[in-house]
């Protein structure tokens, strides 16, 4: 099975360089690497080419007119554009664990997609890792706000990972499916402008297409970097559009990846 990592990034490549630093150490790599970039400016661009040229996998550069928070219509640009049966989609301040992509793999199932867990750095903690460019982390790791999330545990995993039904948690930083599954609901709903809610619409959708969620705990781990939360100013509209979704059990959305 070959996987594709979708990693959405928008101006910040002081942490996209991290995340694909610790890309490179993992204990099995992605067969490639989508960059997922809603809009960004020359200096990402830059990092990418660079990167590329040390990577050990193919890079690619999937990149949108900045026109807003449209993080629907980019992954859906990524997904189009990856070539593996299996898609990873993380967000480019997330700094992966050295079996984040194994743990994913291993937990890979047709019609089941994994969501997985983060920990979260805090304020200053994610300043001191910017500067220093720190990529490696571990559960006695400094600033760390949820620790108990930092705990890597096969055993652990096998008896707190369960399958729920409910879109309570649900964040596409840290998730994967089949990209045939993606597509059975139309990948992304990019009605979807503005910060909010698109994750869970494209989860919602993929439980009412029968494709179950399972919740990993203590493998699949990502140190989320800290950075002040988006403007909510469009999330009533689109807690409409998930409203909708869930009274009217759609499947499928208009404006999607086809």
């Amino acid at each position: 099975m070959t996987v594709s990592l979708i990693i959405t990034t928008y101006n910040w490549p002081q942490a996209l360089e991290l995340v694909l630093k610790s890309v490179m150490e993992q204990s099995i790599v992605p067969n490639e690497i989508v960059i997922a970039d809603d809009g960004s400016g020359p200096g990402t661009a830059e990092l990418i080419q660079r990167i590329a040229k040390e990577c050990i996998v193919p890079v690619y550069h999937a990149w949108q007119e900045d026109e807003g928070f449209r993080a629907a219509s980019v992954r859906n640009k990524a997904i189009r554009q990856a070539n593996s049966d299996y898609l990873v989609l993380i967000d480019g301040d997330m700094i992966l664990h050295p079996k984040f992509m194994e743990d994913h793999l291993k937990q890979a199932k047709s019609n089941t997609f994994i969501q997985g867990s983060r920990v979260l750095l805090t304020e200053h903690r994610t300043q001191e890792v910017l500067l220093h460019k720190v990529y490696r982390f571990s559960f006695f790791s400094q600033g760390l706000q949820n620790r108990k999330n930092a705990i890597h545990s096969n055993i652990l995993s096998k008896i707190f990972s369960q399958r729920r039904s409910t879109l309570k948690g649900i964040k596409t930083c840290n998730f994967s499916l089949y990209k045939e599954d993606a597509y059975k609901v139309n990948g992304f709903n990019e009605a979807f402008i503005g910060w909010g809610r698109e994750d869970s619409e494209f989860a919602a959708r993929l439980m009412n297409a029968g494709i179950e969620r399972k919740d990993v705990r203590f493998n699949a781990i990502a140190y989320h970097l800290y950075h002040r939360e988006n403007t909510r100013v469009s999330l009533p509209l689109n807690d409409q559009i998930l409203e909708d979704t869930i009274v009217l059990k759609e499947k499928w959305c208009a404006k999607g990846l086809v």
